[in-house]
């Protein structure tokens, strides 16, 4: 040491964060030697590359590096010196000042030393209350964790198996350890693919590769938009947490989940927009056991399509679905098809499965089984639709021997509740509660239907059944009564079998279905009202019972009219005797023959009776009396349309009293009375 240096209050340590430019570093405190100071770049010591001036000055130096530090490197610049004395003051000897005050200048340098060392280590707070600083004996310690007791005193723990922060066992007898990695590959996540679940991104790649990975894929809360169909293919599961897992179609155009093969799960899902909501066809394999539940589906054109598809060895046979809700639907909730050449979905079970439109115009129907032979079986099921739907439940006519059971329909509008067109066959009701206006059963089929405790007007309706033993206590028939404010076309219900009509508003049509379309019905119709209006009974085909209109002009006239499918035919009618008709105060009367008598009165002018044609449908096998029934001079004069009259002449009536009766054979009207 050249100089006399004083050990200033000054930490024996200096850091610096090095910019990739700096070469020279100060160091604030003394050194005796250059060899007392320790240089570190980052963690690493270093014995070259530096030169360090500067030693023996109170005040510090420099180390200069040959070469800049790179950026961001931590330089640590530290006094360190051996614990180690020296000098020696020799007995009775001399004991210069400065000797003494280098020698306490290193004691302070390594006092300094240490108190800079034990900043480093744990240690008590000055202000903790006082604790053990001993730790347990060697043999306690041994294979342990350091710990610290309730009191805060030094302990030993078990040390942590770091085998088992890597696996896994399941708790339980016979578990056998697994690595985590394999434990967590159990279920793959959309999300480990890369799905972002925004609604925005695209995540049909991310989560197709999922299902491609793994068997089991979860589904998180999210709104996964995709753009292409994901297959869930043989034995996979594609599930969500539930109705916060969407899956959401960007697009109109295809299925948004298709069940290709066997075996496949789909649940605790909401499925949203696309074609179809979930598709099941045998593209891959048969299509078979595979398992839908827990699933909400919005805002397809059809919900759920089952389809028979194109090959045989390929059916959709025995699926299954349960607690499934399909939400506004623009044409069917479910339908069951057959696109190709396979075989009809057949033996599939729908339990608690609900379709709502929810105001949505739907045109289709809630379900339509418009292929399905064998078994398909609906139980607990809903439809509650829009007026715009063509029906809850439809049956089509490549149909045999589905079951429904405990089925709930509803709509505000007349829409039918079930459907069952014509071809299908031994469609099995029970339990139908049937909340919409329209009819409960409206039967295209034939009667190809058993009914119990389903529908009217016949609650129970078996087709082929065995009776051993049967007792009747009452029999009616159900009945409409039928008041239109202002007259005109009138439908009839067919599922009533006795109409009364009243036509005190005006005259009615009262329109018979197509013969095709009711074969094996029987109706009645029945005028009710005191006015002289008519009720004429005609049918769709634009004719009528037995070929032509049948009118009912009085009180109390009826017809009863059955249909064989090729045409209406009436069993029975009855005119009240004695009921006439009036006429007074024109120069023209045209009578619609709804009655046998009329009384024409020409007290105001001569007046012409003109009866229609004899070919007419409303004259032939008609018999009708003119009678002129007023005082005044003026003369009725019968005859008929196209000129001419009752056995070729016009009929003049000229007193009171005076009559004549006609028949037409539908080549002409003939004269069986006269008076005089």
């Amino acid at each position: 040491m050249t100089g006399h240096i004083k050990i200033g209050a000054v930490p024996p340590r200096r850091h610096y964060i090095a910019d990739g430019t700096q070469r020279a570093f100060a160091y604030p405190f003394p050194i005796f030697a250059s060899e007392d100071l320790e240089v570190h770049l980052d963690a690493a010591l270093q014995t070259g590359g530096f030169t360090v001036t500067g030693s023996g000055a109170t005040s510090g130096g420099t180390v200069t590096f040959d070469a800049p530090p790179a950026e961001g490197v931590q330089v640590t610049l530290l006094r360190r010196l051996p614990y180690e004395r020296v000098t020696d003051f020799l007995e009775s000897g001399a004991l210069p000042a400065r000797s003494l005050n280098d020698e306490f200048d290193y004691l302070t340098a390594c006092v300094q030393q240490l108190a800079d060392d034990a900043l480093l280590t744990l240690r008590y707070a000055a202000t903790d209350l006082p604790a053990s600083s001993l730790l347990p004996g060697r043999a306690a310690r041994a294979n342990q964790l350091l710990a610290f007791d309730g009191g805060g005193n030094p302990t030993v723990t078990p040390a942590v198996d770091a085998d088992a922060l890597s696996s896994y066992v399941a708790p339980g007898a016979g578990a056998v350890r697994r690595s985590i990695r394999d434990k967590l590959a159990d279920v793959a996540s959309v999300r480990d693919f890369g799905a972002v679940g925004d609604g925005i991104a695209d995540d049909t790649l991310a989560i197709q590769a999922a299902l491609t990975a793994a068997t089991s894929v979860f589904v998180p809360p999210g709104i996964y938009r995709v753009t292409g169909t994901l297959p869930v293919g043989y034995g996979q599961t594609l599930h969500g947490s539930g109705a916060g897992s969407i899956l959401r179609a960007g697009g109109e155009g295809f299925p948004v989940v298709l069940l290709p093969d066997s075996y496949a799960a789909l649940h605790h899902l909401r499925i949203e927009q696309g074609s179809v909501g979930i598709k099941l066809t045998g593209r891959d394999g048969p299509c078979v056991q595979n398992a839908v539940h827990d699933v909400t589906v919005w805002d397809t054109q059809t919900g759920i399509v089952l389809d028979g598809g194109d090959s045989p060895d390929r059916p959709c046979y025995w699926n299954n679905f349960a607690r499934v809700l399909v939400v506004r639907h623009l044409l069917h909730g479910v339908h069951l098809v057959r696109t190709g050449e396979g075989d009809t979905p057949n033996a599939n079970k729908f339990h608690c499965v609900r379709v709502y439109s929810l105001a949505v115009p739907s045109t289709g129907s809630g379900f339509y089984v418009q292929h399905g032979r064998y078994n398909n079986a609906f139980v607990d099921c809903e439809a509650n639709l829009s007026t715009t739907a063509h029906s809850c439940f439809r049956i089509g006519p490549d149909t045999d021997k589905n079951l429904l059971v405990n089925l709930y329909t509803e709509s505000v509008g007349g829409v039918p509740n079930v459907y069952l067109e014509a071809g299908s066959k031994e469609t099995s009701i029970t339990n139908l509660f049937s909340a919409s206006g329209g009819p409960a059963i409206w039967d295209q089929s034939g009667g190809e239907f058993t009914a119990y405790n389903a529908g009217y007007p016949a609650k129970n309706r078996f087709k082929k059944s065995q009776v051993t033993d049967l007792t009747v206590e009452a029999m009616r028939y159900e009945t409409r009564f039928v008041d239109p404010a202002a007259g005109g076309l009138v439908l009839p219900d067919m599922t009533r079998s006795v109409h009364l009509v009243s036509a005190f508003n005006g005259a009615v049509e009262f329109r018979l279905p197509a013969p095709l379309d009711a074969e094996g019905r029987s109706l009645t119709v029945k005028k009710m009202d005191v006015s002289g209006n008519a009720v004429t009974v005609t049918d769709a085909t634009g004719s009528g019972p037995d070929g032509r209109p049948f009118p009912l002009g009085s009180r109390y006239d009826f017809v009863t009219v059955v249909s064989n499918g090729a045409a209406w035919w009436i069993t029975a009618a009855h005119g009240v005797p004695g009921n006439a008709g009036f006429f007074e105060g024109g120069s023209l009367f045209e009578p619609d023959l709804a009655r046998s008598f009329y009384l024409v009165s020409a007290f105001g002018g001569p007046t012409e009776v003109r009866l229609p044609a004899p070919s007419s449908t409303l004259a032939v096998g008609r018999t009708v009396t003119i009678k002129k029934s007023d005082v005044g001079g003026h003369a009725v004069t019968v005859t008929q349309a196209g000129g001419g009259g009752p056995d070729g002449e016009a009929i003049v009536l000229v007193e009171r009293g005076h009559a004549v009766t006609a028949m037409s054979n539908g080549a002409a009207w003939h004269i069986l009375a006269r008076n005089p």
